[in-house]
């Protein structure tokens, strides 16, 4: 797909736009021609890639609160946009148990926020929400979870989750039927993503950040859950399913307004002990040790993703291995010099789309 076709001169509105993912889809947006209106809150502490790679500059970026609807509703009409990428969420799930009143509201309560404000739109508009592939009800098994399996969640993030994928569905059968496309013109889809890694992760409480912090201060790195296997891959990875998602939607806004799981191959679903040994092979030295759990909150120890349907219905399949992201992401950060973020974005971008096999130009690669 020619996704400069796609996005040059469109006005994409992208909630979430400080956070780790939303940089990333941030730059790509700005490097394919988009004109973008970011709406999130205020970089948090450990969201330093947005500040990193100057966002402030590459969209007309909103600090605002998800549930502020007055303010979120007069963002999105007057922009009044070609697209939206719904990516604002609490993200973490450690983080859920200590506010998970606070997590049901932004990711499940936020979601329907949006959904009702895009209700008002009086134009064509492709919506691309962002879930997670915590959504599934997890048996721990070790079958990959598929589109039309069981929704849940035990942890309140995984739960908030689940809850916005019903509030979307209901949106969906009620204001955004695919059957009366041609009465309310808006096509919506869901994107389910497991474990991101990349570049200019900073937040606590994830591996590769972890990581990168205890081998630059030269500590041993600490590992909570050695054995939980986790469908890794690069933030590259579902981002650029995600605008892929957004193409789609204009080829066909009733076929592809349904949910997609994005994830690696089966094979590189690794353990978190197995990544680090990676990460330290990668970054030639280091050590790791394993945490006493104690009283720690519970987190799923294995979850897959069946990606059948992406394949067949968007020709989408992972571009890396394990390895392979393990190694793009700690060379990124071994060649940060805290200054070239952005450079440095725009290398990867290029790079993966040479690999996918799409050289295609990007308006603003230069800039």
């Amino acid at each position: 797909m020619d996704l400069v076709s796609t996005y040059k001169g469109k006005k994409v509105f992208l909630t979430g736009h400080t956070g780790f993912k939303g940089s990333w889809l941030l730059a790509w947006l700005h490097q394919l021609g988009a004109e973008t209106r970011g709406y999130a809150l205020a970089p948090l502490p450990e969201h330093k890639l947005f500040g990193q790679m100057q966002g402030d500059i590459l969209c007309n970026s909103i600090f605002g609160d998800i549930m502020e609807y007055g303010k979120l509703e007069k963002n999105i009409l007057d922009f009044n946009p070609d697209f939206i990428f719904h990516l604002a969420a609490q993200p973490i799930v450690r983080r859920s148990y200590e506010m998970p009143v606070e997590t049901f509201a932004v990711n499940a309560l936020g979601t329907a926020h949006l959904l009702n404000v895009t209700r008002k739109l009086a134009k064509t508009c492709a919506v691309i929400l962002v879930t997670t592939d915590k959504v599934y009800h997890n048996n721990e098994w070790s079958y990959s979870y598929r589109e039309s399996d069981h929704l849940g969640g035990y942890d309140p993030y995984s739960a908030s989750k689940a809850c916005a994928e019903i509030i979307i569905s209901s949106y969906r059968s009620a204001y955004f039927n695919p059957k009366e496309f041609d009465k309310h013109k808006k096509s919506i889809v869901v994107a389910r993503a497991g474990n991101v890694i990349g570049g200019g992760d900073w937040a606590k409480d994830r591996i590769i950040p972890d990581s990168i912090r205890a081998l630059q201060n030269k500590e041993s790195i600490p590992v909570r859950n050695p054995n939980a296997v986790r469908p890794w891959q690069h933030v590259m990875e579902p981002v650029y399913a995600y605008l892929l998602l957004g193409g789609k939607l204009c080829e066909d806004p009733v076929k592809y307004a349904t949910a997609y799981n994005f994830g690696p191959l089966s094979p590189d679903c690794w353990k978190v002990e197995k990544m680090v040994r990676h990460i330290l092979q990668v970054w030639g030295s280091g050590s790791y040790h394993v945490v006493k759990q104690g009283d720690q909150p519970h987190e799923a120890g294995l979850l897959k993703l069946d990606i059948n349907k992406a394949e067949q219905d968007l020709q989408w399949k992972p571009v890396f291995s394990a390895g392979g992201a393990i190694q793009k992401t700690v060379d990124w950060y071994k060649d940060f010099d805290g200054r070239n973020a952005l450079g440095l974005i725009r290398r990867d971008i290029d790079s993966f789309m040479t690999m996918l096999g799409n050289e295609e130009p990007t308006s603003n690669s230069s800039s």
